[in-house]
């Protein structure tokens, strides 16, 4: 028997779901240790392994098959677009919104066919959420930090972002103008290895999806 290779995106999403696959008896001791130096966790009684990826890469590893099932939140599927992954289970953990936020002046240049620059961690999203849902025009500028300063600053008309709880962007005089999207934790699969290894993914995935009903 193959073994099934998960990636999980680092921090509080892996945390998470290695939780949850915990309570569907999938277990992995050796991620447990807090002081292992180790890449790749293997259970080689479910013949099963694990690796911790960053978010952004984690459907890269999906699509050309070196993982066959991965768990990453929606807005990074989105910003990366990729092709041959299916999307198996929304897993209803880390819920946020994905937004067009900026000072509340900013709900007039959002209603006028003008172009306007918006700054944002994701530009693929927000480019497609203006030019296709909107038909707007707009000048994307790609930020890796603080995108809340980006308006503060006149770097930018407006930002795209995740907002959990508006917090930070009231303490910076910002507000949710517009919501994109709802976003929360996903669980994705390799197209060949759902083919290759059909009856255990499924049964992951159907044991899983019990668990969230119940709950």
């Amino acid at each position: 028997m193959r073994y099934i290779t998960f990636a999980l995106a680092k921090g509080r999403l892996a945390r998470t779901t290695l939780s949850y696959l915990e309570q569907i008896g999938i277990t992995c001791e050796e991620m447990k240790d807090p002081d292992t130096r180790k890449l790749i966790f293997t259970n080689e009684k479910l013949k099963l392994r694990f690796f911790l990826a960053k978010a952004g890469d984690v459907p890269t590893y999906v699509e050309y098959g070196a993982a066959d099932i991965g768990v990453v939140g929606k807005d990074t599927l989105l910003e990366e677009g990729r092709d041959n992954i299916y999307e198996m289970l929304d897993l209803g953990f880390g819920k946020c919104r994905m937004c067009v936020c900026g000072p509340a002046e900013a709900r007039d240049i959002l209603q006028r066919n003008e172009i306007i620059r918006v700054a944002s961690k994701y530009p693929n999203i927000a480019k497609n959420y203006f030019q296709t849902k909107k038909n707007q025009t707009v000048e994307i500028i790609k930020l890796n930090g603080s995108v809340e300063l980006a308006p503060i600053v006149d770097l930018s008309d407006v930002i795209v972002d995740i907002v959990e709880t508006g917090t930070t962007l009231k303490e910076n005089g910002l507000e949710v103008l517009e919501e994109i999207c709802p976003l929360s934790c996903r669980m994705v699969v390799n197209k060949v290895s759902l083919k290759m290894e059909q009856d255990r993914i499924l049964n992951i995935v159907k044991e899983l999806k019990t668990l969230l009903y119940e709950q």
